[in-house]
């Protein structure tokens, strides 16, 4: 078992997700839960020295004014997700970690994120270089302060709208317009990504934000020497897809159409509820039917914001398939569960994973997490069996 320390630096530490991902960390060491929902502790990876839970050190940015604790509350009072005795349980170490949560960064995350900030943050001015430089040396001084031996950056922040304008393929150009607030067509998550990799952090992105997933930054990453993945945690609807998808062209049923329908009441839900957000989001649902198939059936994609649902989302999707003699079939799954309970043990398990891809001198894009991403970066393969398979070849290989 590895026994180096490790650094988890969350963007958007104090959301559902990192909230959870916190807590459950800390129920872990404490031992006051059960291994459910990880992949890590699959009988597979028993073996290949893996971080210990009490490895890990956590820090964090974020742009609202709470704290984990009163996060965790809202998770257990208002959406009824976890138990509020194991929050009481946790309440030191959640506000030991609040010690180490930072201001975020705000460039060109659009209205709807910019108006969660607290006026702190929005009153900061900087150009993108000025944010960067700043993460780094948040995440130096972490570091140093805890005697880490790496730190694992991992984004978690809301949705940011669509990147519009040409980002540079080269790392030298889109370097030029760090200094360029105006000509920088880049968000928050981008820059996190620049100042993680440029100081050889991993950086997971589990959002459908931009991320490492420009070509100008995978050169940085490569240049460094670092590893990193992204991007879209699949933790429902688009997991269920890319089961069943394979299933149907096995069979060879004509999928026709495929119609899916979300809703959900958490700040991601608020946060979609903006149309410039939510493009981001939909596009990254909707893209692996046709890789899977095919061919491209007729689908939609719809999320609405039900604000009483809370952390809960449902999801329910109408698939029309034509079967032998051209007779059309209808298959329908409803899938319900916790939004942030569904991913925090996959942001545990990224984790995990990158710290052993980097101690392995993995470098660039870590392909074989594909099975934990709906729009994995740089791989084509959507199925989810053999998304799987590429983790486990991995695995043989270290």
């Amino acid at each position: 078992m590895a026994r180096s320390r490790i650094g988890i630096w969350l963007i958007g530490a104090h959301g559902g997700v990192a909230t959870t991902t916190i807590l459950g960390l800390t129920a872990l060491r404490r031992g006051l839960v059960g291994d459910q929902g990880l992949v890590t502790q699959l009988p597979q990876f028993a073996d290949i020295g893996l971080a210990n839970w009490k490895n890990f050190v956590v820090g964090g940015h974020e742009i609202r004014k709470t704290t984990l604790h009163e996060e965790a509350l809202k998770l257990a009072n208002e959406s009824r997700a976890i138990d509020e005795r194991l929050v009481s349980k946790c309440k030191n170490d959640l506000n030991k970690i609040d010690k180490e949560v930072k201001p975020g960064v705000l460039f060109n995350v659009g209205e709807t994120i910019t108006g969660l900030a607290s006026s702190h943050n929005r009153r900061r001015k900087e150009t993108p270089r000025q944010a960067i430089e700043r993460v780094q040396d948040d995440l130096a001084s972490f570091r140093k302060r805890n005697k880490l031996d790496r730190v694992i950056v991992v984004n978690l922040a809301s949705t940011e709208p669509p990147v519009t304008g040409d980002v540079p393929h080269k790392w030298r150009d889109l370097n030029k317009l760090l200094d360029k607030p105006r000509r920088c067509p880049l968000a928050a998550s981008s820059l996190y990504a620049i100042a993680a990799l440029d100081l050889e952090c991993p950086y997971v992105n589990f959002t459908p934000s931009l991320g490492s997933a420009p070509a100008a930054i995978q050169e940085l990453a490569l240049e460094r020497s670092v590893c990193h993945m992204g991007h879209d945690g699949k933790t429902g609807e688009t997991l269920m897809k890319s089961v069943l998808a394979p299933m149907l062209a096995y069979r060879n049923l004509e999928v026709m159409s495929w119609v899916g329908h979300n809703i959900f009441g958490n700040m991601d839900g608020k946060v979609l509820d903006d149309p410039s957000n939510k493009e981001t989001k939909v596009v990254s649902k909707d893209r692996l039917l046709g890789q899977i198939l095919g061919y491209d059936p007729q689908t939609h994609v719809s999320i609405e914001y039900i604000e009483s649902l809370g952390d809960w989302k449902t999801a329910w999707d109408h698939i029309h398939f034509r079967g032998f003699l051209g007779t059309p079939m209808v298959l329908q799954f409803i899938w319900q569960g916790c939004d942030s309970l569904l991913a925090a043990p996959l942001v545990l398990d990224l984790i995990r994973f990158a710290d052993r891809a980097a101690r392995n001198g993995d470098v660039g894009l870590m392909t074989f997490l594909a099975s934990f991403f709906k729009s994995p970066i740089g791989i084509g393969e959507h199925d989810f069996a053999r998304q799987f398979q590429l983790l486990e070849e991995w695995v043989a290989n270290l």
